[in-house]
């Protein structure tokens, strides 16, 4: 078909918004558990072919595929508010809806600002709107709190040519990768002569092979140690979890788990033992470490505890590998500093704490453990742990990892199901074992517990909804990546932002001159 056939058809109405909302709904295919990584170029090219044809609804058009996009990736919000804390589907559906509403505003600013850059249609496209979607990505990420998951870059880890580029510039790196290569395919569409359409096609031939050539590259190296890990995964329901009478069942469950296994290090997953660790029955700790010790395991579990002054409580992992009974406070632990909005912690309890008496949220006041905590030393590993939703944000785990030689993660993905937020999850672990160049492990509740290499390459993995234990063997890792010897992203969004300020000015004193 004729090109300006085609590019007639695409302006009908009907068939624009429906090839808008349909490239939207279908992006959950380029994330996990699907991850058809050469999708999410086809289908973010799409939405900046559309709004090139009909640049009059630009800002509105990048809107509604965020708002479908979003929603189509975090529907199972729904299944935490409404399946597990209760909430009536009155209020739980237009909850739903409202973090998609509220991400969706980032890609409508990026293109209201994409229409004050007075250049030519092709020289934009590719040059001032990638910058502006990875700065839109990473506000996101930090603003309110932050919210990352769905950025372009995670669809292409680990299997995608592009993933080369988190040890280098992180997450955000591979999503400014991600939009330029989709920027490039609609270049060859729209290219009226040769010339610029081998350009954009050598450009994109240039970014994969450097992207690959830079996978084949490891950037941390093994310090001589090798380790057995055990990764617990209890499959305990949430809506049973915090129930007195399942208390009990679960630490025989999970006592079994350390008991059975002999690996060098046992890891339990995020609040893995439902009870404050203060409120234990006295004995009860000493149990599983003085099991952890006959085995020759070093052990670290997930457990809230109340701080030092008794006024707040901590999502925690305490390690203990060398417990005492007789200081029973004395043992080290992490704990969770970014905290889960509406779900750690109340924002504006005054406006939304009428919510709460609806919901089974227990335990909705933590308090933030703090930054760059030092790692565990679990047998012969320096640990750097997160907590679960913490694995979003790639910047905040530098300081910890530049000492550490082992990552890990402790999760409840419980709240979700049987939901693909589990998979999403997983794929972020994934870029951060990428991005920090250490082995990452993962000790979930109801999944998904797996081992991941410094390739980003999961090595192991359990079957989700399942009580098992994970075995496998992990080798310490020293050394830094590119990224972080920048220490976070923020380099990066400076350059870009450096970038489009220049070219910004630059296109208007060239069309005064012209005028």
């Amino acid at each position: 078909m004729n090109p300006h056939r085609l590019f007639s058809l695409l302006r009908q109405p009907i068939l624009y918004w429906l090839l808008l909302l349909g490239s939207a709904l279908l992006t959950p295919l380029a994330f996990a558990p699907y991850r058809l990584y050469w999708l999410m170029p086809l289908l973010f090219g799409l939405l900046l072919l559309l709004t090139h044809l009909r640049p009059q609804y630009m800002v509105r058009s990048a809107y509604l595929w965020g708002l479908a996009a979003y929603t189509a990736q975090f529907y199972w919000i729904n299944i935490a508010l409404h399946d597990v804390a209760g909430l009536p589907q009155l209020y739980a559906v237009p909850l739903t809806l409202l973090l998609p509403a509220y991400l969706a505003l980032y890609p409508a600013l990026c293109f209201w600002l994409l229409e004050k850059f007075r250049l030519p249609a092709l020289p934009r496209l590719l040059l001032v709107l990638p910058p502006l979607w990875t700065l839109g990505e990473y506000a996101r990420e930090h603003a309110l709190t932050g919210f990352g998951w769905g950025a372009l870059g995670y669809s292409q880890i680990a299997a995608s040519p592009l993933a080369g580029f988190a040890p280098v510039g992180g997450i955000h790196l591979v999503t400014l990768a991600t939009a330029g290569l989709a920027a490039l395919w609609v270049t060859l569409l729209l290219a009226d002569t040769l010339r610029p359409r081998l350009g954009a096609l050598a450009m994109a031939v240039l970014l994969l092979v450097a992207g690959y050539g830079l996978k084949q590259h490891a950037f941390t190296t093994p310090d001589g140690t090798r380790a057995s890990v055990a990764l617990g995964q209890g499959n305990i329901e949430q809506t049973l979890k915090w129930n007195p009478e399942q208390v009990a069942p679960t630490l025989q469950r999970y006592y079994n788990q350390v008991a059975e296994s002999h690996a060098d290090i046992v890891i339990l997953p995020e609040t893995a033992i439902p009870v404050m660790r203060q409120d234990l029955p006295e004995g009860i700790i000493n149990q599983f470490a003085d099991q952890a010790a006959r085995n020759g395991s070093a052990l670290a579990l997930g457990i809230a505890q109340y701080t030092d002054n008794g006024q707040g409580y901590l999502n925690a992992v305490i390690s203990l590998s060398d417990y005492n009974p007789e200081q029973p406070d004395a043992l080290p632990f992490y704990a969770k500093d970014h905290l889960v909005p509406f779900g750690e912690y109340i924002p504006l309890p005054a406006l939304t704490g009428w919510l709460y008496q609806m919901m089974n949220i227990p335990l909705s006041g933590f308090t933030p453990g703090g930054q760059a905590q030092a790692p565990l030393v679990l047998g012969n590993q320096k640990v750097a742990f997160n907590i679960c939703y913490e694995d979003g944000f790639g910047d905040e785990l530098i300081a910890s990892a530049k000492e550490a030689s082992l990552l890990a993660n402790v999760s409840n993905m419980a709240w979700y199901g049987n939901s693909y937020a589990m998979d999403q999850h997983l794929q972020q672990s994934q870029a951060r074992a990428l991005e920090l160049g250490r082995y990452m492990v993962r000790a979930t509740n109801t999944g998904m517990t797996a081992i991941i290499n410094p390739h980003g390459q999961i090595i192991a993995l359990l079957p989700a909804n399942t009580a098992q234990v994970l075995h496998g063997e992990i080798e310490g890792r020293q050394g830094e990546t590119p990224y972080m010897r920048l220490g976070s992203s923020r380099p990066l969004m400076l350059l870009l932002a450096g970038v489009l300020l220049g070219m910004f000015v630059w296109a208007r004193r060239r069309r005064v001159s012209i005028n």
